[in-house]
């Protein structure tokens, strides 16, 4: 369960992003970071329940978590830390190429959902493929009621292009979902229900929501992903 002292840590941390202040603060880190982990646990056995592809994973919750350190390497930005909790949950891990379901945990700024965030090329032209074969059953996965209630505002674009990809014409009815460069989904949360004991079980209901979504994205790479992804 996440508690206040894990999003109190988080807010001093984002005054306080140095490498001494973090240093002193370890134990409050180490605190935050495990019930995070444990949210995880929790997340990784219900996500199980109705996500088969997850139950056979064998995913280590640790690896579901993004590391806290940033990598500054190219940044303008040298601050060292990141000022949240962010964990991702796929058939193919943290740092695969497949859909799967994610929780952003940052004071004022919590959310979740599922779907897949700026694919590489390959991935990207397999999925446009299966939403233009499969139109009719995409509209109907994002029409469903009970994706629409968590999802008002449906499937989001990381990124879409002005014109159609090259090899789709401009009267294609899926046109505009095929100009995305990434499909996923965004449900925000208070601080309240963050903190709230039935948090887990709300993020499980949003996850269940967004399975059909992810099921479909995944469906589209079952040929197979070139080794170049499979790397990342």
């Amino acid at each position: 369960m996440i508690t206040d002292a894990t999003l109190a840590f988080l807010r001093e941390l984002k005054g306080h992003n140095e490498r001494d202040w973090f240093s002193e603060h370890k134990g409050a880190y180490q605190q935050a970071y495990g019930e995070m982990l444990d949210t995880v646990l929790q997340l990784l056995v219900v996500i199980s329940g109705f996500d088969q592809s997850i139950a056979v994973s064998g995913l280590d919750p640790k690896s579901c978590i993004m590391r806290i350190n940033r990598d500054v390497r190219f940044s303008k930005d040298k601050s060292p830390y990141k000022t949240n909790f962010f964990a991702f949950i796929s058939k193919g891990g943290r740092k695969g190429p497949f859909g799967g379901y994610y929780v952003h945990i940052e004071p004022g700024a919590t959310f979740a959902g599922g779907g897949i965030y700026m694919p590489e090329p390959a991935v990207l032209e397999q999925t446009r493929r299966e939403i233009d074969a499969h139109f009719a059953e995409w509209q109907s996965i994002i029409s469903h009621k009970e994706f629409c209630s968590k999802f008002p505002e449906g499937v989001l674009p990381s990124g879409k292009l002005v014109r159609p990809p090259k090899g789709y014409d401009a009267t294609n009815p899926a046109v505009e979902y095929l100009k995305f460069k990434g499909y996923y989904t965004q449900r925000f949360f208070s601080d309240h229900e963050v903190t709230d004991s039935g948090f887990v079980e709300e993020l499980a209901n949003t996850f269940r929501a967004a399975h059909p979504l992810v099921e479909f994205i995944n469906g589209a790479l079952s040929d197979g992903i070139p080794d170049k992804q499979r790397s990342r």
